[in-house]
Formats: structure tokens, sequence, C-alpha cells
């Protein structure tokens, strides 16, 4: 009984989604992309993980926005804006007509990515519990 509830907790969990060259288009069309290019040697991108992963379950019910990431040691990244030096480096793509990428550079917490995208976010979002007041 215990390891039916594990297992079911396990695959109900939502992780950031996985994006590379080849599903890039069908995953993010018409949506806001805050995504994590990593390398899968990289300490700090795994000691990032669960945080990145609890964003993406925290915004599973927002539609407008993908929490993604990307191993950029086996994808090329071909998009001006987009210079991936260090690993993790943190990325959004907001679903505007300009096509500017922003730069993530604050605090590795989750609410404050939250933060970041509400901020930033071309269609803005409130998760359960906030109110919109608050944005």
């Amino acid at each position: 009984m215990i390891y039916a509830i594990v297992i079911s907790a396990l695959l109900s969990s939502t992780a950031a989604i996985e994006l590379s060259e080849k599903n890039w288009d069908a995953e993010t069309a018409g949506k806001s992309v805050f995504i994590k290019f990593y390398a899968p040697w990289c300490g700090h991108c795994k000691a990032l993980a669960p945080k990145y992963d609890e964003l993406a379950e925290r915004l599973s019910g927002v539609d407008s926005i993908v929490i993604a990431k990307m191993d950029a040691t086996a994808n090329e990244i071909d998009h001006e804006g987009v210079n991936v030096s260090g690993f993790p480096t943190l990325k959004f793509f907001p679903a505007s007509d300009d096509g500017k990428v922003i730069d993530f550079n604050g605090s590795r917490e989750v609410d404050d990515f939250i933060e970041f995208l509400q901020k930033n976010a071309a269609i803005k979002f409130t998760l359960d519990g906030e109110d919109e007041s608050e944005l």
C-alpha cells in the first residue's frame, strides 16, 4: 500500500519539461518560456534541480508559461541574444512580439523565480491563494 502511494506521488509530480532542438517549437509555441540551460555534470545544476522542479509544480496550472530545461552540452543553442557561458544559465523568453530574452540574475529560490515571472510575463497570472492586487 505504501509503495502504491509513493509511486503515485512520483508519477503525478510535475517536473520541468526537457527541451531539445527537436521539440522546442512544439512545446513552446505561443507561450512564455523560463529555461534552465544546464550541464549534466554540473554540481550547481544538480543542486538547483529540486527547486526548479518545485517551480514547475507550482506553475503547472499556468498555461501561458513553460518551465523548461535544456542540456546545453547536447543541444545547439542557436537563438539571438542567448549566450550560455556558465551553468546553470537561466533565461526567460516572454511570449511577446519583440523576441527579447531576459536574463535571470536573482536569488535561486522558488518564490524569487515566481516573482520574476509575474513581473516579466506577457500574460499576467496569479497562483492559488494570491490576490491579483499583489502583482
